[in-house]
Protein backbone atom coordinates (compact mmCIF):
# COMPACT_ATOMS: atom_id res chain seq x y z
CA UNK A 1 0.00 0.00 0.00
CA UNK A 2 1.76 3.43 -1.26
CA UNK A 3 -0.23 6.86 0.09
CA UNK A 4 -0.07 9.03 -2.53
CA UNK A 5 -2.16 12.09 -0.89
CA UNK A 6 -3.18 12.77 3.03
CA UNK A 7 -5.36 15.07 3.60
CA UNK A 8 -5.33 16.92 7.05
CA UNK A 9 -7.76 18.78 8.83
CA UNK A 10 -6.33 20.84 11.79
CA UNK A 11 -7.77 22.13 14.94
CA UNK A 12 -7.13 22.84 18.03
CA UNK A 13 -7.11 19.49 19.77
CA UNK A 14 -7.98 16.48 17.21
CA UNK A 15 -7.03 16.43 14.27
CA UNK A 16 -8.47 14.08 11.33
CA UNK A 17 -6.07 12.61 8.49
CA UNK A 18 -7.87 11.27 4.93
CA UNK A 19 -5.03 9.39 2.94
CA UNK A 20 -5.80 7.67 -0.42
CA UNK A 21 -3.46 5.25 -2.77
CA UNK A 22 -2.03 5.17 -6.36
CA UNK A 23 -5.79 4.01 -6.97
CA UNK A 24 -7.89 7.27 -5.35
CA UNK A 25 -8.99 4.67 -2.66
CA UNK A 26 -9.19 5.62 0.95
CA UNK A 27 -6.52 3.76 3.23
CA UNK A 28 -6.42 6.04 6.25
CA UNK A 29 -8.51 7.25 8.10
CA UNK A 30 -7.42 8.29 11.80
CA UNK A 31 -8.43 11.14 14.09
CA UNK A 32 -5.12 12.10 16.23
CA UNK A 33 -4.24 14.20 19.00
CA UNK A 34 -2.32 17.26 18.65
CA UNK A 35 0.15 16.27 20.83
CA UNK A 36 0.64 12.50 18.68
CA UNK A 37 0.57 14.57 14.99
CA UNK A 38 4.53 14.93 14.77
CA UNK A 39 4.92 11.51 15.66
CA UNK A 40 2.70 10.29 13.37
CA UNK A 41 3.79 11.62 10.86
CA UNK A 42 7.14 10.92 11.16
CA UNK A 43 6.55 7.05 10.74
CA UNK A 44 4.69 7.91 8.06
CA UNK A 45 6.53 7.44 4.45
CA UNK A 46 6.69 10.98 2.35
CA UNK A 47 3.86 11.77 0.75
CA UNK A 48 2.07 15.15 -0.21
CA UNK A 49 0.00 16.49 2.69
CA UNK A 50 -2.89 18.87 1.78
CA UNK A 51 -4.08 21.32 5.10
CA UNK A 52 -6.65 24.51 4.68
CA UNK A 53 -4.68 27.54 4.79
CA UNK A 54 -6.09 28.94 8.40
CA UNK A 55 -4.72 29.72 11.93
CA UNK A 56 -1.62 27.56 12.88
CA UNK A 57 -1.61 25.70 9.12
CA UNK A 58 2.39 27.88 8.27
CA UNK A 59 3.33 26.47 12.08
CA UNK A 60 2.43 22.73 10.97
CA UNK A 61 3.75 22.69 7.19
CA UNK A 62 6.94 24.12 8.06
CA UNK A 63 7.19 21.05 11.19
CA UNK A 64 5.76 18.56 8.13
CA UNK A 65 8.39 19.48 5.37
CA UNK A 66 11.21 18.88 8.49
CA UNK A 67 9.89 15.43 8.47
CA UNK A 68 10.47 15.18 4.71
CA UNK A 69 6.97 15.61 3.38
CA UNK A 70 5.33 18.34 0.78
CA UNK A 71 3.06 20.14 2.33
CA UNK A 72 0.31 22.18 0.23
CA UNK A 73 -1.61 24.57 1.79
CA UNK A 74 -5.19 25.66 0.04
CA UNK A 75 -7.53 28.52 0.23
CA UNK A 76 -10.70 27.47 2.61
CA UNK A 77 -13.09 28.55 -0.09
CA UNK A 78 -11.61 26.69 -2.67
CA UNK A 79 -11.97 23.10 -0.47
CA UNK A 80 -15.53 24.02 0.30
CA UNK A 81 -17.05 22.93 -3.21
CA UNK A 82 -15.50 19.48 -2.38
CA UNK A 83 -17.62 18.58 0.50
CA UNK A 84 -20.32 16.47 0.74
CA UNK A 85 -23.77 17.51 2.27
CA UNK A 86 -23.37 18.01 5.96
CA UNK A 87 -19.92 18.87 7.71
CA UNK A 88 -17.84 17.46 10.32
CA UNK A 89 -13.77 16.42 10.65
CA UNK A 90 -13.84 13.23 8.17
CA UNK A 91 -15.72 14.85 5.18
CA UNK A 92 -13.67 18.17 5.80
CA UNK A 93 -10.29 16.19 5.68
CA UNK A 94 -11.82 14.18 2.99
CA UNK A 95 -12.29 17.52 0.88
CA UNK A 96 -9.36 18.81 1.67
CA UNK A 97 -7.17 15.38 -0.20
CA UNK A 98 -9.71 15.43 -3.16
CA UNK A 99 -9.33 19.63 -3.33
CA UNK A 100 -5.40 19.35 -3.47
CA UNK A 101 -5.52 16.69 -6.27
CA UNK A 102 -7.28 19.20 -8.41
CA UNK A 103 -4.87 20.62 -11.34
CA UNK A 104 -5.97 24.14 -11.30
CA UNK A 105 -6.24 24.32 -7.83
CA UNK A 106 -3.67 27.57 -6.45
CA UNK A 107 -2.12 27.15 -2.94
CA UNK A 108 -0.76 29.44 -0.46
CA UNK A 109 2.82 29.84 0.08
CA UNK A 110 4.12 28.70 3.29
CA UNK A 111 5.83 31.32 5.08
CA UNK A 112 9.07 31.31 7.66
CA UNK A 113 9.11 31.62 11.27
CA UNK A 114 10.47 34.88 10.06
CA UNK A 115 8.09 36.49 7.82
CA UNK A 116 5.48 35.05 10.05
CA UNK A 117 7.43 36.88 12.58
CA UNK A 118 7.27 40.15 11.14
CA UNK A 119 3.71 39.91 10.60
CA UNK A 120 3.13 40.52 13.94
CA UNK A 121 4.03 43.69 14.05
CA UNK A 122 1.69 44.82 11.68
CA UNK A 123 -0.83 42.61 13.56
CA UNK A 124 0.06 44.56 17.03
CA UNK A 125 0.36 48.27 15.30
CA UNK A 126 -3.19 47.71 14.07
CA UNK A 127 -4.85 46.92 17.48
CA UNK A 128 -2.84 49.49 19.21
CA UNK A 129 -4.57 51.68 16.89
CA UNK A 130 -7.95 50.37 17.10
CA UNK A 131 -7.68 50.86 20.84
CA UNK A 132 -6.21 54.27 20.57
CA UNK A 133 -9.20 55.00 18.37
CA UNK A 134 -11.67 53.63 20.95
CA UNK A 135 -9.80 54.87 24.08
CA UNK A 136 -10.21 58.61 22.12
CA UNK A 137 -13.72 58.07 21.58
CA UNK A 138 -14.27 57.33 24.95
CA UNK A 139 -12.54 60.34 26.35
CA UNK A 140 -14.67 62.13 23.96
CA UNK A 141 -17.61 61.02 24.67
CA UNK A 142 -17.50 61.56 28.57
CA UNK A 143 -16.28 65.09 27.99
CA UNK A 144 -19.27 65.98 25.69
CA UNK A 145 -21.58 64.86 29.23
CA UNK A 146 -20.17 67.70 30.56
CA UNK A 147 -20.29 70.26 27.70
CA UNK A 148 -16.50 70.00 26.57
CA UNK A 149 -15.93 69.21 22.86
CA UNK A 150 -12.69 70.18 20.19
CA UNK A 151 -12.36 69.58 16.62
CA UNK A 152 -11.93 66.19 15.05
CA UNK A 153 -8.72 64.38 14.88
CA UNK A 154 -6.36 62.32 17.35
CA UNK A 155 -4.05 66.05 17.45
CA UNK A 156 -6.90 67.51 19.39
CA UNK A 157 -7.12 65.27 22.18
CA UNK A 158 -4.35 67.11 24.06
CA UNK A 159 -6.67 70.05 23.80
CA UNK A 160 -9.29 68.48 25.23
CA UNK A 161 -7.48 67.28 28.23
CA UNK A 162 -6.24 71.26 28.64
CA UNK A 163 -9.62 72.24 28.85
CA UNK A 164 -11.12 69.44 30.77
CA UNK A 165 -8.39 69.53 33.59
CA UNK A 166 -8.85 73.30 33.93
CA UNK A 167 -12.88 73.89 33.92
CA UNK A 168 -14.35 73.27 37.47
CA UNK A 169 -17.66 73.01 35.87
CA UNK A 170 -16.52 69.24 35.10
CA UNK A 171 -16.74 67.55 38.96
CA UNK A 172 -14.09 65.98 40.11
CA UNK A 173 -14.50 62.46 39.83
CA UNK A 174 -15.51 62.78 36.21
CA UNK A 175 -11.95 64.15 35.64
CA UNK A 176 -10.40 61.77 37.43
CA UNK A 177 -11.97 58.34 35.65
CA UNK A 178 -10.88 60.39 32.29
CA UNK A 179 -7.48 60.84 33.69
CA UNK A 180 -7.74 57.29 33.88
CA UNK A 181 -8.29 56.85 29.74
CA UNK A 182 -5.83 59.51 29.38
CA UNK A 183 -2.89 57.71 30.88
CA UNK A 184 -3.78 54.90 29.14
CA UNK A 185 -3.89 56.59 26.07
CA UNK A 186 -1.01 58.06 26.62
CA UNK A 187 0.99 54.32 27.42
CA UNK A 188 -0.22 53.20 23.85
CA UNK A 189 0.97 56.12 22.62
CA UNK A 190 4.59 55.22 23.74
CA UNK A 191 3.76 51.83 22.34
CA UNK A 192 2.85 52.89 19.14
CA UNK A 193 5.85 55.08 18.64
CA UNK A 194 7.90 53.13 19.43
CA UNK A 195 6.93 49.88 17.10
CA UNK A 196 6.23 52.05 14.13
CA UNK A 197 10.29 53.13 14.18
CA UNK A 198 11.06 48.92 14.28
CA UNK A 199 8.40 48.53 11.31
CA UNK A 200 10.57 51.86 9.92
CA UNK A 201 13.94 50.20 10.46
CA UNK A 202 12.56 46.81 8.88
CA UNK A 203 11.50 48.60 5.31
CA UNK A 204 14.67 50.62 5.54
CA UNK A 205 16.60 47.08 5.42
CA UNK A 206 14.05 45.66 2.92
CA UNK A 207 14.67 46.55 -0.35
CA UNK A 208 11.53 45.47 -1.77
CA UNK A 209 9.54 47.29 0.85
CA UNK A 210 11.73 50.55 -0.32
CA UNK A 211 10.59 49.78 -4.05
CA UNK A 212 6.96 50.13 -3.24
CA UNK A 213 6.56 53.08 -0.98
CA UNK A 214 7.95 55.23 -4.23
CA UNK A 215 4.62 54.41 -5.71
CA UNK A 216 2.33 57.02 -4.48
CA UNK A 217 -0.10 56.56 -1.84
CA UNK A 218 1.74 53.19 -0.57
CA UNK A 219 4.27 54.47 1.65
CA UNK A 220 6.27 52.71 4.10
CA UNK A 221 3.51 50.75 6.06
CA UNK A 222 2.11 49.73 2.70
CA UNK A 223 5.51 48.74 1.60
CA UNK A 224 5.66 46.53 4.77
CA UNK A 225 2.58 45.01 4.47
CA UNK A 226 3.03 44.03 0.92
CA UNK A 227 6.66 42.70 1.31
CA UNK A 228 5.38 40.61 4.14
CA UNK A 229 2.12 39.35 2.70
CA UNK A 230 2.89 38.80 -0.85
CA UNK A 231 6.27 36.57 -0.41
CA UNK A 232 5.82 35.47 -3.79
CA UNK A 233 4.57 38.00 -6.30
CA UNK A 234 5.12 35.74 -9.67
CA UNK A 235 2.82 33.04 -8.26
CA UNK A 236 -0.20 35.48 -9.53
CA UNK A 237 0.10 35.54 -13.53
CA UNK A 238 -1.07 38.90 -13.87
CA UNK A 239 -1.64 42.19 -12.39
CA UNK A 240 -5.43 41.21 -13.02
CA UNK A 241 -5.39 38.22 -11.21
CA UNK A 242 -3.53 40.06 -8.48
CA UNK A 243 -5.71 42.80 -7.71
CA UNK A 244 -8.46 40.00 -8.12
CA UNK A 245 -6.56 38.28 -5.32
CA UNK A 246 -6.52 41.79 -2.53
CA UNK A 247 -10.47 41.70 -3.71
CA UNK A 248 -10.54 45.03 -5.27
CA UNK A 249 -11.95 43.94 -9.11
CA UNK A 250 -15.25 43.74 -9.26
CA UNK A 251 -17.54 40.56 -8.71
CA UNK A 252 -18.90 39.02 -11.87
CA UNK A 253 -22.04 37.73 -12.29
CA UNK A 254 -22.22 36.83 -15.73
CA UNK A 255 -24.81 34.39 -17.69
CA UNK A 256 -25.47 33.37 -21.54
CA UNK A 257 -22.98 35.73 -22.96
CA UNK A 258 -23.94 38.98 -21.17
CA UNK A 259 -21.75 40.24 -18.43
CA UNK A 260 -22.76 41.44 -15.49
CA UNK A 261 -20.02 43.02 -13.23
CA UNK A 262 -21.50 45.02 -9.72
CA UNK A 263 -19.27 45.66 -7.07
CA UNK A 264 -15.83 44.98 -5.60
CA UNK A 265 -15.39 40.97 -4.35
CA UNK A 266 -13.96 42.10 -1.05
CA UNK A 267 -12.39 38.93 -0.92
CA UNK A 268 -8.87 38.53 0.22
CA UNK A 269 -6.56 39.98 2.49
CA UNK A 270 -8.88 42.80 4.43
CA UNK A 271 -5.92 45.20 5.48
CA UNK A 272 -3.87 44.79 1.81
CA UNK A 273 -6.97 46.31 0.47
CA UNK A 274 -8.08 48.85 3.04
CA UNK A 275 -4.33 50.16 2.44
CA UNK A 276 -4.93 50.89 -1.02
CA UNK A 277 -8.10 52.71 -0.81
CA UNK A 278 -6.74 54.47 2.10
CA UNK A 279 -3.80 55.38 -0.22
CA UNK A 280 -5.78 56.25 -3.07
CA UNK A 281 -7.80 58.46 -1.35
CA UNK A 282 -4.55 60.12 -0.35
CA UNK A 283 -3.64 60.82 -4.07
CA UNK A 284 -7.54 62.11 -5.00
CA UNK A 285 -6.93 64.39 -2.00
CA UNK A 286 -3.74 65.97 -3.52
CA UNK A 287 -5.11 65.36 -7.41
CA UNK A 288 -4.43 68.92 -9.43
CA UNK A 289 -4.83 69.70 -13.05
CA UNK A 290 -0.65 69.34 -14.56
CA UNK A 291 0.05 67.48 -11.54
CA UNK A 292 -1.93 63.99 -11.52
CA UNK A 293 -2.59 61.78 -14.46
CA UNK A 294 -5.32 62.75 -16.43
CA UNK A 295 -7.06 59.27 -16.97
CA UNK A 296 -7.98 60.34 -12.99
CA UNK A 297 -8.80 64.02 -13.55
CA UNK A 298 -11.35 62.76 -15.91
CA UNK A 299 -12.33 60.08 -14.11
CA UNK A 300 -13.24 62.22 -11.19
CA UNK A 301 -15.06 64.44 -13.28
CA UNK A 302 -17.52 62.22 -13.74
CA UNK A 303 -17.63 60.04 -10.56
CA UNK A 304 -17.74 60.12 -7.28
CA UNK A 305 -14.26 60.37 -5.19
CA UNK A 306 -15.09 56.91 -3.45
CA UNK A 307 -15.67 55.36 -6.87
CA UNK A 308 -12.56 56.87 -8.29
CA UNK A 309 -10.11 56.13 -5.23
CA UNK A 310 -11.56 52.15 -5.70
CA UNK A 311 -10.46 52.81 -9.52
CA UNK A 312 -7.24 53.83 -8.55
CA UNK A 313 -6.31 51.11 -5.63
CA UNK A 314 -7.18 48.79 -8.70
CA UNK A 315 -4.63 50.26 -10.52
CA UNK A 316 -2.14 50.27 -7.60
CA UNK A 317 -2.46 46.83 -7.18
CA UNK A 318 -1.36 46.49 -10.73
CA UNK A 319 1.43 48.40 -10.15
CA UNK A 320 2.46 46.54 -7.33
CA UNK A 321 2.43 43.27 -8.57
CA UNK A 322 4.38 44.60 -11.72
CA UNK A 323 6.73 46.26 -9.36
CA UNK A 324 7.61 43.13 -7.41
CA UNK A 325 7.72 40.66 -10.28
CA UNK A 326 10.47 43.03 -12.18
CA UNK A 327 12.23 44.76 -9.30
CA UNK A 328 12.28 48.30 -10.88
CA UNK A 329 11.26 51.42 -9.08
CA UNK A 330 8.26 53.23 -9.44
CA UNK A 331 7.92 55.80 -12.80
CA UNK A 332 6.26 58.57 -13.06
CA UNK A 333 3.99 58.21 -15.83
CA UNK A 334 4.95 61.21 -18.39
CA UNK A 335 2.35 64.12 -18.82
CA UNK A 336 0.17 64.78 -21.83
Amino acid sequence: MTIIRVGLDTSKHVFQVHGVDENEQPVLRRQIRRGAVEKFFAKLPSTRIGIEACGASHHWARLLRGLGHEVLLMPPQYIKAYVKRSKNDKIDAEAICEAMSRPTMRFVPVKTAEQQAALTMLGVRDLLVKQRTMLINAIRGHAAEFGVTAAKGPKQITELLARLASDEDVPGLAREMIGVLASQLNGLDIKLKALEARLMTWHRQDQTSQCLATIPGIGPIGGVSFALKVPDAKAFRSGRRFAAWVGITPREDSTAGRQKLGRISRAGDEDLRRLLVIGATAVIRAAKPGRTAPWLMGLLARKPKKVAAVALANKMARIVWAMMVSGETYRRPAQA
